[in-house]
Formats: structure tokens, C-alpha cells, sequence
């Protein structure tokens, strides 16, 4: 597992009736504010403030199809070349990461292969990569490369 410290949140966060929005900076609109939602902005929040992964290189909840299932993956980190880098999964803080998570997180990277592989829930973080259908685990997720 490894260990995230998120940065201090500073989100803008609306109400409209009786829901809340949450200001995606990425994709610059007004997101509906779910338990999930909230996971998704502080690790994105992490990806560029700490890590300082490129926002413009980050695709956030788009649709791809595994086989004829039409499925949103809802973060890619892209690599200078346009190919998918890290693919990550996000589940709301009181869903365990289980082999399940896993499996989704694998299925996506099916149809578009990434070098990494990312499950969290905001409390638990997991990173690895996926070959010959053997997980090899990281201590830390990587550096973005500078090349």
C-alpha cells in the first residue's frame, strides 16, 4: 500500500437545489459532488500539486469499449507521446479495494494498455504493473518521465 498525503483541499463547491457541485479544474465545470467525485479531485489534486504530473496530459472519465461493453475509465495519465501511462481506478472511501477493483483496473488496461496500474479509495492506494497475469507491486507511485 502506499501512503498519500493530500494536499490541503481548496475545492470550489457550489449548491445548486439540493445537490453540491465541485469545480474540476481539469475539466474546467462544475461536477455533481458524489463520495467517489470527492476521491477522484483529491487524488487529481495529488497527481498535479504534489507529483506535478501534466494536467494537460490527464484524461478524466471517458468512455471505452471492452469488447462491445461500453465502460468510463476515470483517470489516464498520458505519456508525452499521447500512449496511455497510468490508468487509475477510484472507489469512495468505505469500499474496500478488493480483487474485484483489481479485475476493473486490469479490464481497462486490456483495451488500453498502460504501464501502470492504480486502485484507491483516498484512505488506501495501490500501484503496480500487470504483466503475464502476475501483479508486481510499488512502494510509491512513480515520477512522471521527463523524457
Amino acid at each position: 500500500m502506499i501512503a498519500i498525503t493530500f494536499p490541503t483541499p481548496d475545492f470550489k463547491i457550489v449548491k445548486e437545489g439540493n445537490k453540491e457541485l465541485i469545480f474540476d479544474r481539469l475539466r474546467k465545470k462544475y461536477i455533481l459532488l458524489t463520495p467517489e467525485e470527492w476521491v477522484r479531485q483529491n487524488f487529481l489534486n495529488y497527481l498535479v500539486q504534489t507529483l506535478e504530473y501534466p494536467s494537460a496530459l490527464i484524461g478524466i472519465e471517458r468512455e471505452i469499449y471492452i469488447g462491445e461493453v461500453k465502460k468510463r475509465y476515470d483517470i489516464v495519465i498520458y505519456n508525452r507521446d499521447m500512449q496511455p501511462w497510468m490508468l487509475i481506478e477510484c472507489k469512495e472511501m468505505n469500499v474496500p479495494l478488493t480483487n474485484k477493483t483489481l479485475q476493473q483496473v486490469v479490464q481497462y488496461n486490456m483495451a488500453m494498455p498502460a504501464s501502470y496500474l492504480v486502485i484507491t479509495n483516498g484512505l488506501h492506494t495501490f500501484c503496480g504493473t500487470y504483466t503475464a497475469n502476475q501483479w508486481q507491486f510499488l512502494k510509491a507511485l512513480p515520477a512522471y518521465p521527463s523524457i
